[in-house]
């Protein structure tokens, strides 16, 4: 709370949410597909002549090896845990780079792990300023000793961390950026579908990949549907995240809170309407941005096209579901997506048109450690959580024995 900002009740469920991959993974490391597991097959070889099977198939799983995790500031625990977690249960080594933003957390995490008997130089913490950021990262990247990189962060990032990589050919997990959709067919219940995207949006002043940023709304349900969300936005207390009753603080930094206010001013040009909110808030500090609701937002404007970060729910109607799918996949990106109806045929239908990792229907909060986490076109490579991460950080290894 006190270097995220973040509510304490949000801080409190990070630590919760970020111990259950290390809970998980301890589970993960001890079972057959982990490190040193494998499996063994017959032989498709015979013996010359008499065509009896000679030898014996035998694959195994081996940790990857030194592994590089390069951090985010909006969840500076959880994002931390759910890249050591599975690595060090694959039995790799681990170099993290926290956020310049959130280095004090990771240093207590680390302190943490000496605690709990994690063995000098399995866990270690490099800490650097905004300048020496991109030194560490570049050594990071070119320094053969490293076998692996996981990332999370924004896409542009992710796009130079590639390049940087591919001079020793890495391994690669990026968690990259996202510009979510939240669908409201008109058979969705709304109460719901507008608890599910007050979870969503507002939640660490939406500052999360996955918050809902472009809300698709059936027109026979906008009036209601936005009414009954601007009713609750109006509700969320903002305030310092330390403080009892404040269920939203601050965004990270001054200039995200200008680049808000900028998106705000130029969606209303283009024909936006600003129901609730659209402005900062300079008498709360630097940081403070109100929760904010847009209606008629161009799906051609930057507010729509490009990934908020903040607490903006941004609003336009459709009437088909054909018009919904192509809104909710018109964008580069396909991390997560939501959408809510009570018709089971087009739950299975509309998931899996979507151009996304992830995929929430009727909820707006999905993430968990048994779940895989990653996204899909510049969202990034691989998946994070589940069993599926813990093959990030294995190699295969395939050994015929003739014996």
């Amino acid at each position: 709370t006190m270097e995220s900002g973040k509510p304490l009740h949000e801080s409190r469920g990070e630590v919760v949410y970020g111990t259950s991959f290390l809970d998980y993974f301890a589970g993960e490391a001890i079972r057959p597909n982990g490190a040193g597991g494998g499996y063994t097959s017959p032989s498709p070889f015979t013996t010359p002549g008499g065509g009896a099977p000679r030898g014996k198939v035998m694959v195994v799983q081996e940790a990857v090896g030194v592994c590089a995790l390069i951090t985010p500031w909006n969840f500076p625990i959880a994002m931390i845990t759910r890249k050591a977690g599975p690595a060090l249960a694959a039995g790799c080594t681990t170099v993290l780079k926290p956020s310049e933003l959130t280095p004090l957390t990771a240093v207590a995490l680390s302190v943490l792990a000496e605690r709990a008997g994690v063995p000098n130089g399995v866990f270690e913490v490099v800490t650097a300023d905004r300048e020496l950021t991109k030194e560490v990262g570049d050594e990071l990247c070119s320094n053969p000793v490293v076998k692996k990189i996981s990332f999370t962060g924004s896409t542009a990032v992710g796009k130079g961390l590639m390049k940087s990589c591919s001079g020793t050919v890495k391994r690669l997990s990026l968690e990259l950026g996202g510009n979510a959709a939240f669908v409201v067919f008109e058979d969705a219940d709304i109460d719901a579908a507008v608890n599910a995207a007050i979870a969503s949006k507002f939640r660490n002043a939406g500052q999360t990949c996955v918050c809902a940023d472009r809300f698709i709304i059936h027109k026979s349900i906008e009036e209601e549907f936005v009414a009954k969300l601007a009713e609750k936005v109006n509700q969320i207390t903002v305030g310092h995240g330390a403080k009892d009753g404040v269920a939203m603080g601050p965004v990270i930094s001054a200039i995200p809170v200008q680049n808000l206010k900028q998106k705000v001013d130029e969606a209303m040009a283009a024909g936006a309407t600003c129901v609730t909110g659209g402005t900062p808030l300079p008498l709360h500090g630097p940081n403070y941005f109100a929760p904010t609701v847009l209606t008629n937002v161009d799906p051609s404007s930057s507010i729509w096209h490009t990934e908020t970060f903040g607490p903006i729910a941004a609003i336009t109607t459709f009437e088909s579901e054909e018009e919904a799918l192509f809104l909710a996949n018109d964008t580069t990106t396909g991390l997560a997506a939501y959408f809510c109806t009570r018709d089971l045929s087009r739950i299975f239908r509309f998931s899996a048109a979507l151009e996304n990792g992830i995929v929430g229907v009727n909820e707006g909060i999905v993430s968990h450690a048994v779940a895989p986490f990653g996204g899909m076109k510049e969202s990034g490579l691989g998946r994070e959580g589940s069993v599926v991460g813990m093959n990030e950080y294995l190699e295969t290894k395939y050994v015929f024995l003739n014996a």
